[in-house]
């Protein structure tokens, strides 16, 4: 059976309990899993297709919650370790009216970033699989090994390979670096996913599609870029679709490019698309495939939490 595997972290979002446009002014929070490699496989779970995990928690209560609630979601959690000599990442969040985010990260310590190399499991991933990783912990550490290795083994299985930046500066020395780093890894994904935010910020071009061209280099086949309410927009190096996302009273957006791009890779999954064929695939079904990603993210807004807010399959089945 085909699979989804995410690798990367696994953390606490604290979400206050009203809206507030900076955190210094909150009042209370409330603990919710997140972690954008950790919602993708929660996504994809939900959705009934199997999803596992590949991270690193503290061996201490938050760690404890993480793993149940992914475990409650579906997501597979063997590969998902527990470390004294870290701890579990925490973030803060503070929501606007509109929803939109403000974070503050607790991760000097973080055990997600002291995953090694050697804890991969060999020979996991297949042709039929879909892997797929983030920027957070690519910042120079174990877990930045790791993801070389895992990727590398994609590569030589032929595994369809997905990566959102999912760009948090705060985490980085400088932007710079930052940016640097994730055009490092662009070129060995398939499929890219960006807000028009991060494609802005990676580029520095302010024509959408000379910019996204741009990014195709290596073994990209497919982009995708995401413009919050507005819509999603589909590129291949022939074509560009652009679909609108219908009009929801947005609570907290936290999670909704993970609910995007899960979404996106369900239906790769369900559909058996390959390296091979995901460039047609997506071209022939570009308009469908945006509509369904565009409708499921949108949903997951209007909830508070990330995992917590995603639909299931029976929420939102797939309709082509």
């Amino acid at each position: 059976m085909r699979k989804l595997y995410t690798i990367g972290e696994l953390l606490i979002d604290f979400t206050p309990t009203e809206q507030s446009d900076s955190l210094c002014s909150v009042e209370q929070f409330t603990k919710n899993a997140g972690g954008a490699p950790a919602n993708v496989a929660a996504v994809c779970a939900k959705l009934g297709h199997p999803a596992a995990l590949l991270s690193q928690v503290g061996k201490d209560a938050f760690g404890d919650f993480l793993i149940d609630t992914v475990k409650q979601a579906g997501v597979n959690i063997q590969y998902i370790a527990q470390t004294t000599e870290g701890e579990t990442s925490l973030a803060f969040v503070s929501l606007s009216a509109d929803g939109d985010r403000d974070f503050l990260f607790y991760r000097r310590n973080a055990a997600d970033l002291l995953y090694q190399p050697e804890q991969l499991p060999a020979n996991l991933l297949t042709a039929k699989d879909i892997l797929h990783f983030c920027s957070v912990n690519l910042v120079d550490s174990p877990m930045k090994q790791a993801h070389e290795a895992i990727i590398e083994q994609a590569h030589q299985t032929g595994c369809l390979v997905s990566f959102d930046p999912n760009v948090r500066l705060p985490l980085w020395q400088d932007a710079e670096l930052c940016q640097q780093t994730i055009l490092n890894f662009i070129p060995r994904a398939h499929i890219v996913k960006l807000s028009d935010e991060e494609l802005s910020f990676l580029t520095h071009l302010d024509d959408e599609q000379h910019a996204v061209q741009s990014l195709f280099q290596g073994k990209v086949q497919v982009i995708f870029v995401t413009h919050g309410a507005q819509g999603a927009s589909l590129y291949t190096r022939q074509q560009h679709v652009k679909a609108a996302a219908e009009v929801v009273q947005a609570i907290d957006t936290t999670g909704a490019g993970d609910a995007f791009i899960g979404a996106i890779l369900s239906v790769l999954l369900q559909k058996n698309i390959t390296a091979e064929t995901v460039e047609n695939f997506c071209e022939t079904f570009a308009t469908p495939l945006l509509t369904y990603a565009n409708h499921y993210a949108g949903a997951s807004t209007t909830k508070h939490g990330a995992i917590a807010s995603f639909p299931t399959k029976h929420d939102i089945p797939l309709s082509f």
